[in-house]
Order: structure tokens, then sequence, then C-alpha cells
């Protein structure tokens, strides 16, 4: 079993440990290191031979906020999914995955079990969402409350639709590419061409585009 190098950034040390030991007694997750801030965080990234596949990241810390870092890894390290875990949780949470590009947001007082699903669908599909976020979408999209514009000055093809549709039903390459009968390689490049037109930068961004777009219903969203 593939294990899914992660990494803690969090300047509450006792948090930090509990989890490190929680994370670090499952079988399919293993912590690569812990950071108090955001210049330490940096540095070990360096440092380190290899680098995490997800990074748990609190938003309010001394030195350098939750923010700034996400800012500084999603233009140096873009391979690495950021989970943001904050005290500071608000369902209020769509506009900042969108515009920063984090893969989650969840609350420090999650389950520890939802927390282990919230890693490996993050690690797996790119993006995780709770169950009252996904309520929250369908609440906004039913009242037509604007969400967030994205430009859609460039049409999707059919198989772009079809592609960003199963995306959005949390797919993998893989299984895309066995659905569709085409390599994962053919599907990732049909991801980047779809990013492009659609002017997001990630996987929550394409979801609710295909909302907005009526690609794909709130109903055929997997809830968690």
């Amino acid at each position: 079993m593939k294990q899914i190098i992660t990494a803690i950034v969090d300047d509450d040390t006792l948090v930090t440990k509990l989890l490190e030991s929680y994370l670090n007694n499952q079988e399919n997750i293993v912590v690569n290191f812990t950071a108090e801030n955001g210049n330490e965080l940096l540095l070990k990234l360096k440092e380190s031979l290899r680098l995490p596949d997800v990074v748990l990241l609190d938003l309010k810390m001394k030195e350098m906020d939750g923010t700034e870092i996400t800012r500084i890894l999603k233009s140096e390290y873009p391979s690495i999914k950021i989970m943001v875990m904050s005290s500071h949780y608000q369902k209020t949470f769509l506009d900042f995955m969108i515009k920063s590009g984090v893969a989650a947001f969840i609350p420090k007082g999650i389950s520890p079990t939802l927390l282990i699903k919230a890693i490996e669908t993050v690690h797996k599909n790119g993006v995780y969402f709770l169950d009252d976020q996904i309520t929250n979408i369908k609440e906004e999209i039913h009242d037509k409350e604007e969400l967030i514009i994205l430009e859609d000055d460039k049409l999707l093809t059919e198989r772009e639709k079809e592609i960003l549709r199963l995306i959005s039903m949390q797919k993998t390459a893989k299984e895309i590419g066995e659905i569709l009968t085409i390599t994962p390689r053919t599907v990732e490049g049909h991801k980047n061409n779809i990013f492009i037109k659609t002017g997001t930068k990630n996987i929550a961004g394409l979801v609710i585009y295909a909302i907005q777009h009526h690609i794909v219903t709130t109903e055929e969203l997997p809830l968690i």
C-alpha cells in the first residue's frame, strides 16, 4: 500500500504532537515532518529528500500565516496538496478555497476518522468537501446567489464536459480513462485544457464551474 506523505504546520505544539502521533499510527499515512510556522516549513521543504503529498496547515500563526504560506506553496511547490485545518472554520470557505487553491478547508474539531477520510480523498481526488459544505453549495445555487464568477469565453468540447463531469464526481484520471476508454495521460491533457478554458486554478474551482454551467448537478456530487 502506497503511503501518503504528510506534513503538519501549526504553532500549537500539543495539537501538532497529537496529530503526528495519530497519523503515524495509520497504515497508509506517515508524517514526514512538522513545523511551527511558515518559515520553518519552507526550510524543511528545501532540506527534505521527498516532498509531502499533503500539508495540514493552520491559518492563524505567528511570523507567517497560512494564507501567505498557501500562496508560496502554490507558486513554488504546486504538487503539494494543501488542507487548511483551522479553529476559525466558517461555512464561507468556498471563496477562500477557489481563490487560494487549497484542496480542503476543515475545522480542528473534525473527528479523527473523518480527518483520515479527508486526507485520503484529497490525495486521491484533489479536493474534499464536508457534507455541510456540499449543503451550503446546494442552498446558494438554489437561492440563485452568486458564488464565484468564472469566465466562459471559451466553450468546452463535449469530451471535455464528459471529463469535467467525472472529475466533479471525484473520479481519478485512471478511473476516467477506463470509463471513456482513453489513457490517463490523455485525461490529464484534457484536464489541463479545462483549467485553461475555465480560468480555474484547482479541482474545487472545476467542481463549482461544472455546477454553475449545469455540467453536473449537486445531487450527483458524492457526499463523504
